[in-house]
This record gives C-alpha cells, sequence and structure tokens, in this order.
C-alpha cells in the first residue's frame, strides 16, 4: 500500500474553495461533488484523499470554465490542455515537448509565459504569471510546475531527475508538503518559476502515444496528484520497509535497522539527519491510511482499527485525536455528510 496516494493536506482544498467563492461559484455543487464537508475546512490540519481533491478541482475547472482555476489574469478555456497535449504527444523528445508546450500556452492565454533555455549543462523551463497577484496562495504556480514537470515526464516513460524548483513567492507554510510534489530542493523568492533538471534529458524520446494520452486525460488531474511522494534516502527506505511489512503494530526501529542492514543507532542518525524520525513515518502512514479507510463505508472504526495494527479502537481514537485534531468517528460523520 503507498501511502502517499491516500492523503493530500485540506490546504490544497482551502485555496481552491477561496478562488471559487471569488469568482461566485457554487461551494455546495463543488464540496458535494468531491464528498467534503465544510466542517473539514475548518480545520487547517486534516487531510483529504487524492480522489476528494482530483474532484474538486476537476469541479471548479468545469463551473469556472477555467483550467487556470480563477488564479490567472486571464480564462483559460477548460480543454485547452487536451488541445496542448495531442499536440505534444506527436513530439520526438523532451525538448520539443517543453518547446511545443511553451509555444503553445503564449500563443492562447496572457496568464503567463513559459520559456525553454539551456544555460551550460543545465535546461531550465521558467513560467512567469503576468499577474501573480491573482494567485495569492501560489497553488497555480505549485500546479503548474508540477504539471510541466509530470506530464512530460509521463510522456518519456521516466521521471525527469530535477536539481531544484524555484518559485517566485515567500517560503509557504504548507513548505513539507512540497516534498510530497518535487523530488528536489525547492528555492523561493527567485527571480522566477522555473524547473532545473540536466540539459541532456532533452534528447530522450516521447514513448506515449495519442491512444495512451486519451486515458490519461480522462483520469486528469488524479494521475499528477497521485504519484509518489519524493523523500530522502533513508526516509524513502524506511517507508518502503513498513509498506512491505504489512503489520504496523509490530513495525519497530530494530526491525526497520535489520531489514536495511544498518544499526539501530546509524539509521536514528540518518533520519535525524533528514529531518524525520522511524516514530514520525509510522505515525503518518497510519494517519494517512487511517483517513483512506474512514472514507470506505464498509470498514466500521473498529475494522478500522484492527487495520492499522490498534489492539482497541479506544488506543486508535487517541492517536487519530493526536494526529488530526479530530475524532475518527467526527471525521467520518463529517465526510458523510456529503
Amino acid at each position: 500500500m503507498s501511502i502517499e496516494r491516500y492523503s493530500i493536506s485540506i490546504h490544497f482544498a482551502r485555496v481552491l474553495m477561496n478562488a471559487a467563492r471569488r469568482r461566485g461559484l457554487d461551494e455546495d455543487v463543488l464540496l458535494g461533488e468531491a464528498g467534503i464537508s465544510r466542517r473539514l475546512l475548518d480545520n487547517p490540519h486534516l487531510r483529504i484523499t487524492p480522489d476528494q481533491f482530483s474532484r474538486l478541482m476537476r469541479g471548479v475547472w468545469r463551473l469556472g470554465d477555467d483550467e487556470f482555476l480563477g488564479m490567472g489574469s486571464q480564462r483559460c478555456r477548460q480543454g485547452i490542455f487536451a488541445l496542448m497535449a495531442k499536440q505534444v504527444v506527436r513530439s520526438r523528445s523532451l525538448r520539443s515537448v517543453y518547446y511545443k508546450l511553451g509555444h503553445f500556452y503564449n500563443l492562447v492565454n496572457d496568464s503567463l509565459r513559459l520559456e525553454l533555455k539551456v544555460e551550460g549543462d543545465e535546461a531550465i523551463f521558467s513560467m512567469t504569471l503576468s499577474d501573480p497577484a491573482q494567485d495569492p496562495d501560489y497553488l497555480l504556480r505549485e500546479f503548474l510546475l508540477l504539471l510541466w514537470h509530470r506530464f512530460p515526464s509521463w510522456l518519456i516513460g521516466q521521471r525527469i531527475p530535477l536539481k531544484y524548483v524555484a518559485f517566485d513567492h515567500a517560503t509557504p507554510e504548507h513548505l513539507a508538503e512540497y516534498r510530497l510534489m518535487f523530488p528536489c530542493p525547492a528555492k523561493f523568492e527567485q527571480p522566477s518559476n522555473c524547473l532545473v533538471f540536466d540539459a541532456r534529458m532533452l534528447d530522450a524520446p516521447v514513448v506515449q502515444t495519442p491512444e495512451a494520452l486519451a486515458n490519461h486525460l480522462r483520469r486528469a488531474p488524479i494521475d499528477w496528484v497521485t504519484r509518489p511522494a519524493y523523500y530522502p534516502v533513508y526516509t524513502r527506505r524506511v517507508l518502503d520497509h513498513l509498506e512491505r511489512s504489512g503489520d504496523l503494530s509490530g513495525a519497530t526501529i530494530q526491525s526497520a535497522a535489520a531489514a536495511l542492514h544498518l544499526t539501530e543507532r546509524t539509521l536514528r542518525r540518518r533520519l535525524c539527519a533528514e529531518g524525520s524520525s522511524f516514530q514520525a513515518l509510522k505515525d503518518g502512514m497510519r494517519r494517512d491510511m487511517a483517513i483512506h479507510y474512514l472514507t470506505q463505508p464498509s470498514l466500521s472504526i473498529s475494522q478500522v482499527a484492527r487495520q492499522l495494527g490498534f489492539s482497541e479502537p479506544s488506543a486508535f481514537t487517541r492517536a487519530f485525536k493526536q494526529w488530526t485534531g479530530e475524532l475518527p468517528k467526527t471525521y467520518r460523520d463529517a465526510a458523510r455528510k456529503m
């Protein structure tokens, strides 16, 4: 089970709803289609499933007829991305993909300016918003750079290794979410928003077909928000070990260290250097799995507790309250009201 597929910070849903409110879109329709309760939006520490977030984003696209989510200086009509994608899927290389998608958007919309540059051994794909004030919470910048990385990576059939990603805005409060989005360091208060990677990647051939693209577009945007999160080396290895173990109740740092052929002390030190700990990773996995299971009406709270390795439902209830500030029943009831 890949935990990062099961939860997204409620922050992003709150930002989407703020944008919808500014545009006068029907909030009840949007939240109802996404299965998100208004009550859930009130707690900044909660998380939702990628499916809920994807349905919310699709709703904002549809009701606003704007793929830029009301955060650009000019509306980007629904269907523009698909039109661009149908052109670039026939490209021969990644270089051609970035040139074509940049040229396309520069022609059809004045909200942003895209440019591919090669400086020495680095390729830089930059994006400048014409009116950054329309994107006060940075979501358009975050989403588009995420998209300009993940969609071309899908086209060439491999992840583009990024050296770093840069943003022109200040360091955000939700900085921790960036490691779930980008496999590299993030820099802030930079001259432009850009992806930076090895220029040799530009010669990578496009391997996807128009037929595969049709399926990809039907699933959008869920494939873009459920790709594996990007973690430092030992954090990722511990998470992989926990996923393989199946029984989180019996998972210990001793067993993890043995599986990774390290001493317990060495593993603790390396996780600490990456800004993490074994218990924090274990708790995070349990939290995200709990959020996923609580959206499944066929499972009782007692069954969810057992799935997560808790000996008693009361122990699970205390843990969930500590993780999210909500009781499991309160969270489930709020979700079921939709």
